[in-house]
């Protein structure tokens, strides 16, 4: 975020800014989506739902569930929220007591730590390599297990690193005695093979799921958890008391979502693709890339540690002198440092210019230990 608002601060005073830091699509929401929560307010829609959210979406979940994936998933299970982070956030709060403790990779999107702190559970860090793609070794794991481990966060596609856990590695992380927390969020955006849900090899875990990145929705905060039975209850009397709800509207917006959004979402994921290609060849090219390529979300790792053991510093010179704003991987863990996170959720032409002056400025950059 503190390159994301110097970039800002920068555009504002008149500076030509090439955003390749933020997270969030830069297409905007499909129109049957809009027409949906339109009509939806024009209809009165505008006051507080169910806490766990209206039953025609929590089938419609359930729905897609099972057309995607095969797996019966039973509305009652489904809480939908304000957002993924609200999901994360009552799945945590109903999963870890006091000293709890929930293994995270190394890296890790920055703010799972935060939540298992907020409700006085340890974060445990595996350190994971870019060899293996920056996924889970399950021998690593069991090493980091206690009788404390309550739980283990998979995020797939993953946020930075772009990769995207094989079925097996899934089911060997199944079988492990935990419970299982998997983001979903980037589930859809898979350009090569396909994503597995955790919820086909185990009912032991809670799914954060969502509409923000798929749909474009990012402004409309719109997600849900899938629960075991037993938590359930626990999340929907926090959610009562936090939340009250999601936007009754916004969860009509969901529904047509969907109901109608396949060919909207089939066209932006094609648009990504030929922007994610594009990008790992310019990452070859610039002698950049990591050894395993990433095939979901909308994020490439760009492996610096040739010119720099300070991503932090370095992402401010790029967007000094460069005039990029790219995200410094230590934002992502203490095993990225080294490492910069480019977005492709901007336009190829962006792009393209983007890379382009970061290629310049590294011709000009010295690498470490030269002068």
């Amino acid at each position: 975020m503190d390159v994301l608002e110097r970039a800002q601060k920068m555009q504002a005073k008149g500076e030509d800014i090439i955003h390749l830091e933020v997270g969030e699509p830069d297409f905007d929401t499909p129109e049957p989506i809009i027409e949906a929560a339109m009509r939806s307010m024009r209809g009165g829609d505008t006051h507080y739902t169910h806490s766990l959210g209206k039953i025609e979406l929590r089938e419609e979940i359930a729905g897609y569930y099972h057309r995607k994936y095969k797996v019966d998933v039973s509305p009652d299970r489904i809480v939908v929220t304000s957002g993924t982070s609200p999901a994360m956030l009552l799945a945590v709060s109903s999963l870890l007591n006091r000293d709890d403790e929930m293994i995270l990779s190394d890296p890790h999107y920055a703010c799972y730590p935060n939540f298992i702190r907020y409700v006085d559970g340890q974060p445990v860090f595996v350190k994971v390599s870019e060899r293996d793609g920056f996924k889970y070794r399950l021998a690593d794991m069991q090493n980091h297990l206690t009788p404390r481990t309550k739980a283990v966060l998979v995020n797939s596609p993953s946020n930075p690193t772009g990769n995207v856990f094989s079925a097996e590695e899934l089911r060997q992380i199944a079988g492990l005695d935990q419970y299982i927390v998997s983001d979903e969020i980037y589930h859809g955006l898979v350009y090569e093979g396909k994503e597995h849900t955790i919820l086909e090899f185990t009912d032991r875990a809670f799914v954060i799921n969502g509409f923000s990145k798929l749909y474009a929705m990012t402004g409309w905060r719109l997600g849900y958890v899938i629960a075991p039975p037993e938590f359930v209850r626990p999340i929907q009397k926090l959610q009562q008391n936090l939340f009250i709800c999601a936007g009754s509207f916004v969860q009509a917006a969901g529904i047509a979502a969907l109901r109608e959004c396949d060919d909207h979402v089939a066209r932006m994921v094609k648009i990504y693709d030929e922007r994610r290609r594009y990008l790992l060849s310019r990452l070859r090219e610039m002698g950049l890339a990591t050894e395993v390529e990433p095939t979901g979300a909308f994020y490439a790792l760009a492996n610096v540690k040739e010119y720099t053991g300070d991503s932090y510093t370095f992402a401010f010179e790029i967007l000094d002198k460069a005039k990029v704003a790219v995200t410094p991987g230590i934002d992502f863990g203490k095993n990225c440092e080294g490492y910069l996170r480019i977005s492709y959720a901007n336009s190829l032409e962006n792009i393209k210019e983007g890379l382009d002056r970061l290629q310049r400025f590294l011709q000009e950059a010295p690498k470490k230990g030269t002068n």
